[in-house]
């Protein structure tokens, strides 16, 4: 009776209510919450404390984040002492509480930017692109310089990546100005003609180089010690002054550039709650502390703690039973600690009831530009373009059939993240399933996963995502949300099976409204109705 007294609620939902254009498929589900999340939604709400997530936003900032390297060692360690004080105090699993590093092999160097500048030489020596200035000009894996720097000829070859954009132009030695991607510049420029370094000035459109002079996007060049090459990105300001000096004819550019290569294990970061019953089970979130930005993975990072502090206070001052399940935090170095994590625990990790992703959670979004998104676990519309479910701009991927497999967890989190909407005014959006960050792991492992995140965000990579673009009210709606929904999935049981069933079913139901609507093809509305049976057998599987 309650489903059916909602379905011309939520079917109106969809059409409009929490939606933007009258396309976008957004029941409001918050209206049939588990009676279980709310209790939890309740003692979270209060306890979580957004500024811890923007201390740890502004801490972070501080540093070039790179597995292995002093500023991703000393970010984890941020997170963990305060995890510690905040009452994680075991060493290892098995207790209540704990938190504590595990090692694997890097990957990577460990690179360190200590100094990095490019100074047009002769007269004033005008500093173009500086480290200290534009915080990531300098390109990963580059080398140092022999000390003082060294003077070099700057050769523009246009874009760059091209072998005919180097006809009639030697390059051996010199610097390269190219207007194409890094890596690509680098291979034909350094790899194929021994040029000394690269300057790429390629952004992307959406950081507005017309409107921002300023910008540019950090990148990486590949690490090579027999050529100990360098590169830099550059900002459009710093391009025409280039360019403006080359017009009066032959440049030279004193490159000064100092670097380390740490080559220490990477290591991830991680907190546990116990389960109480079933501590064989667990619910994992997880954030990734490298790349240097303050919304990306800065926000994300804070997040994840002031979270993983909030359901701990909780369960400490009673207001929250110990999770039946034991609940999995992770600090990890984006992809590559996932893969550990899985690897490392094949027997916990077989018994993953869901997983969680967060990246890029604290956007303020009047700043950035960039809508808070759940992207769903696998369903029928990272298969099927639908107009009511439109992919992010970083676009749609190609997804395996056998990834798209029902369960209750894209609608119970967006439920939990409606509910927090209607009290705070947050706007909540969606889109299919795409990849590219740490639940990308877990679903290829077969872990119901989806990742909470912004997009797209001007300033997504650049040198200008600092604090000041990161909002801690953004990071509490999220941290909240998160939160209540882990802490569900981790206490659900047969008690909640039926309050389950009935969100699954109202979900269900605009679906089906929201396709007739498109006009849906049967194939389309019959993979609909697999993939919500299946959901409703995943809640069938709580004990």
């Amino acid at each position: 009776m309650r489903i059916a007294c909602l379905v011309t609620v939520l079917a109106a939902g969809a059409a409009g209510g929490h939606a933007q254009g009258p396309a976008l498929h957004l029941p409001p589900l918050d209206r049939v919450l588990p009676p279980g999340a709310e209790r939890v939604y309740a003692a979270v709400a209060p306890r979580l404390d957004p500024a811890v997530a923007m201390e740890t936003v502004r801490f972070m900032d501080g540093y070039w984040r790179l597995a292995g390297n002093p500023g991703f060692e000393a970010s984890q360690q941020f997170v963990l002492d305060r995890l510690r004080a905040g009452g994680f105090t075991a060493t290892a699993g098995g207790s209540a509480a704990g938190a504590w590093y595990e090692e694997f092999p890097n990957a990577g160097m460990g690179w360190e930017p200590r100094r990095g500048a490019v100074t047009l030489a002769g007269g004033a020596r005008e500093v173009v692109l500086s480290q200290d200035r534009e915080r990531v000009t300098l390109a990963i894996n580059s080398f140092s310089t022999p000390p003082g720097g060294v003077e070099l000829d700057l050769v523009d070859v246009g874009r760059g990546t091209e072998a005919g954009h180097y006809e009639g132009r030697d390059v051996a030695g010199a610097v390269v100005l190219a207007d194409g991607p890094l890596g690509a510049v680098w291979t034909r420029a350094v790899r194929e003609r021994g040029a000394a370094g690269v300057i790429s000035t390629d952004l992307a459109a959406y950081t507005r180089p017309g409107e921002t002079p300023d910008v540019l996007q950090w990148g990486a060049i590949p690490y090579d010690e027999a050529r100990r090459s360098f590169g830099f990105k550059a900002t459009p300001r710093a391009a025409r002054r280039l360019r403006a000096r080359l017009a009066e004819g032959a440049a030279r550019v004193h490159v000064d550039i100092e670097t380390t290569f740490h080559r220490r294990p990477n290591r991830t970061l991680v907190a546990e709650l116990a389960g109480a019953s079933r501590a064989d089970e667990r619910v994992v979130l997880v954030a990734h502390v490298q790349e240097p930005g303050a919304n990306d993975n800065g926000s994300g990072t804070g997040t994840l703690l002031a979270a993983a502090l909030a359901l701990r206070r909780a369960v400490a001052e009673g207001a929250l039973p110990p999770p039946a399940r034991t609940l999995t935090f992770l600090w990890v170095d984006e992809i590559r600690g996932s893969e550990a994590w899985l690897r490392m625990h094949a027997e916990a990790a077989s018994r993953v009831m869901a997983m969680m992703s967060l990246d890029m959670t604290g956007q303020d979004t009047a700043k950035t530009g960039g809508t808070f998104l759940i992207e769903k676990s696998p369903d029928p519309s990272a298969v099927w373009p639908r107009p009511s479910d439109p992919h992010s701009e970083w676009g749609a991927g190609t997804v395996d059939p056998a990834w798209v497999k029902g369960h209750f967890l894209n609608d119970l989190h967006l439920a939990v993240c409606l509910r927090r909407a209607r009290d705070t005014g947050w706007v909540v959006r969606t889109n299919p399933y795409e990849g590219g960050s740490d639940h990308t792991v877990f679903t290829r492992a077969g872990v119901p996963a989806l990742l909470n995140w912004h997009f797209t965000d001007r300033y997504y990579h650049t040198n200008l995502d600092r604090p000041d673009k990161t909002s801690p009210a953004t990071m509490a709606h999220v941290g909240v949300a998160v939160a209540t929904t882990a802490m569900f999935l981790a206490s659900a049981g047969a008690a909640d099976r039926e309050a389950l069933t009935a969100l699954v079913d109202a979900a269900e139901a605009a679906r089906a409204e929201t396709e007739r609507r498109q006009g849906a093809s049967e194939e389309i509305l019959s993979a609909w109705r697999t993939w919500y049976a299946e959901a409703r057998a995943s809640v069938e599987t709580l004990r």
